[in-house]
């Protein structure tokens, strides 16, 4: 072989392996760059669910807050019922008292008032009620519509 082709074979040999070296630092840079790609596409994956989370976390603790204190005012009012409660208890004795000794005309108009009070109660059961019956179907709407893999 004469030296010629031998520094042709050489310098080809030399050629070819700074192109194999060059074209493995471009596939190296290329796969680093995926790489990076896709730590950052699944960092911002993380934090989007990090972020949905913070939000279901922060307003089911506004949720619950809102409960607590609701359940302390339905409490109280619980309360004043049942004293309200004692207290026509008390004036339901004391009238069956006066009935027995008042006049048939004083115990007709205690009837009738009697009547037209139970009338009130019933009217207003019946709007409680049919309000009740409203709120039941909001709430079963709002669950129907809330994601399926929230539930």
């Amino acid at each position: 072989m004469s030296t010629r082709t031998l520094v042709l074979v050489v310098g080809g040999a030399l050629m070819f392996g700074a192109g194999w070296t060059a074209n493995g630092w471009r596939f190296g840079q290329d796969l680093a760059e995926q790489k990076a790609a896709h730590i950052q596409e699944l960092a911002s994956r993380d934090l989007a669910a990090f972020l949905v989370g913070q939000t279901i976390n922060t307003n089911y603790q506004e949720a619950l807050n809102d409960a607590i204190q609701e359940q302390a005012r339905l409490a109280g009012a619980a309360s004043a019922a049942q004293r309200n409660a004692g207290r026509l208890r008390d004036q339901l004795r004391e009238a069956d008292v006066r009935i027995s000794a008042a006049s048939s005309t004083a115990v007709r108009d205690y009837a009738a008032t009697a009547n037209n009070l139970l009338g009130s109660c019933s009217q207003r059961y019946t709007e409680l009620a049919e309000r009740a019956d409203g709120h039941a179907l909001d709430a079963r709407i709002c669950r129907r519509a809330w994601p399926r893999e929230w539930r």
